[in-house]
């Protein structure tokens, strides 16, 4: 049963450091009515990201913070359930960005139709929406991997990095990758196809690494920072690239970290070994790009040469407390909220 209301999850306080539960609000509203051109959509998937940690703090970036009180954003996949708009009918399945509440008005712009034969509508947030277009628009665009390379990805496990992974070792690279302990590590080789992966938590964590790279890194797919980059750093070859989509190492930082500054060590690498480090808002290249992204996608997909696992949450009451484990990395694979019943 729908319900009678619109619930909705609202930023009650800026985070300081790690978010809390304390820092999300659930609020009930009534049912919004749609005017000429508009669609009321009600949220089946709930999409979350690594990215809704930075829109919950206060100042300039790329998108405007989600004001105080303000519903959280983020991509979704809904049923339409009244429409006013020509190109939608009442059943239709949408990409959305309905965000962190059961219902959202919309002028259709915002709004994708999925294909009705999709079994998993889920995907559209995943391998077939702006999870998987970020990973094959860095990796291909930016990294360019030739056949014979190595790519190292960060995360490796995680619903981008698995991406990357996978559609390196079909440019015919050397996919090497980073996660989190042995179980993430196991499911990376075994089930993503990565010809090994390293645990970041090992003591020796950079000697394991160089270890795997023997012939350096060519290609070095950004989403964590941290540690992890510094191990990086010291490995990459003449004319590697460095695509950038995320730093989630510093999302909970409120400060600069401690020890020696390492710009001027940063810097040098960059200059002598000719390093192209690139980063990427993802947003700004659907209209030119993404079409391309799903005509490779979809038979890759299909032919079952690029998996995702899913991490299914139920009940949008679920949300904050699923960001907060997303974001101390106790999720793998792409993490979704079951709003409502398909």
């Amino acid at each position: 049963m729908s319900p009678a209301i619109n619930r909705q999850i609202v930023l009650n306080s800026r985070p300081r450091g790690e978010p809390t539960l304390h820092d999300f609000r659930l609020e009930e509203q009534a049912i919004p009515e749609p005017g000429d051109g508009q669609v009321l959509s009600r949220t089946i998937y709930l999409s979350l990201d690594p990215y809704m940690r930075g829109r919950m703090n206060e100042g300039p970036s790329y998108v405007p913070p989600i004001a105080l009180g303000g519903v959280m954003g983020g991509g979704t996949v809904s049923r339409v359930v009244a429409s006013r708009h020509p190109s939608f009918k009442v059943g239709d399945l949408v990409s959305s960005f309905n965000g962190w509440q059961d219902y959202a008005l919309s002028d259709g712009s915002d709004l994708n139709l999925i294909d009705s034969r999709l079994a998993q509508p889920s995907l559209a947030l995943s391998l077939l929406g702006m999870t998987g277009f970020t990973a094959y628009h860095g990796l291909l665009n930016i990294g360019k991997p030739q056949a014979g390379e190595t790519v190292v990805v960060a995360s490796a496990t995680g619903a981008v990095g698995s991406v990357v992974g996978q559609i390196a070792k079909l440019k015919g690279t050397r996919a090497v990758g980073i996660a989190g302990g042995a179980e993430k590590c196991r499911y990376a080789v075994d089930v993503l196809g990565f010809d090994v992966c390293i645990d970041h938590r090992a003591p020796d964590f950079a000697a394991q690494l160089a270890a795997a790279t023997p012939d350096g890194i060519d290609v070095y797919f950004e989403n964590v920072g941290g540690a992890v980059f510094e191990a990086v750093l010291p490995l990459l070859n003449i004319n590697a690239r460095v695509p950038v989509c995320g730093l989630i190492a510093h999302y909970n930082a409120t400060e600069l970290p401690a020890g020696p500054n390492l710009v001027p060590q940063l810097m040098s690498r960059v200059l002598t070994r000719r390093i192209l480090i690139q980063g990427f808002i993802i947003a700004d290249h659907f209209a030119t790009g993404f079409a391309a992204f799903q005509r490779d996608m979809s038979p890759w997909v299909a032919e079952g040469k690029v998996q995702m696992r899913e991490a299914f949450v139920d009940g949008l009451e679920q949300a904050p407390q699923a960001l907060i484990d997303l974001l101390a990395g106790r999720h793998f694979g792409k993490v979704v909220v079951n709003v409502n019943p398909l």
